[in-house]
């Protein structure tokens, strides 16, 4: 009953809309061979597209900042896949998933890789959610010792 028109009930923006936010910027700035943070930078405060969370931001400045470590893992973790052959939107949901695996402390690790799973099963293909939930899974189940030398 909310009359802000605010998402969920005049209350904050959710973390799944987050997430699936971070990954559409994050897509977006790979297609257009630009920084996502810029991307991101030009958008937040605009009154010509929806809001953006802190999460949001959080995530996609994370993301870019731990990226060549993020890509390492998923070249190393995604059998039979170099980071070329991978869709683009699987790629990015791959980053958000690994990001939140390893950094965000407050993501409990199974929650990390239903949430990267459901975001692919939103975007991308029919056979985006098996391959993200494959590679986020190996990865997760050595998360600890990663998070001990990363």
């Amino acid at each position: 009953m909310s009359s802000t028109g605010s998402p969920k009930r005049g209350g904050p923006i959710g973390r799944r809309a987050s997430r699936k936010r971070a990954v559409e910027m994050l897509y977006e700035a790979a297609q257009r061979d630009s920084d996502a943070v810029t991307l991101l930078a030009g958008r937040v405060g605009s009154t010509e597209v929806d809001p953006i969370s802190d999460y949001t931001v959080s995530l996609v400045e994370g993301v870019t900042t731990r990226r060549e470590q993020i890509d390492e893992l998923l070249a190393e973790h995604a059998q039979g896949w170099s980071l070329d052959r991978m869709p683009p939107v699987d790629l990015a949901v791959l980053r958000v998933g690994v990001y939140e695996l390893l950094w965000a402390a407050d993501v409990p690790d199974p929650v990390a890789i239903d949430e990267a799973v459901g975001i692919a099963k939103e975007l991308s293909t029919d056979d985006s959610p098996r391959f993200v939930n494959g590679v986020l899974g190996r990865i997760g189940s050595i998360a600890d010792r990663l998070r001990a030398v990363l």
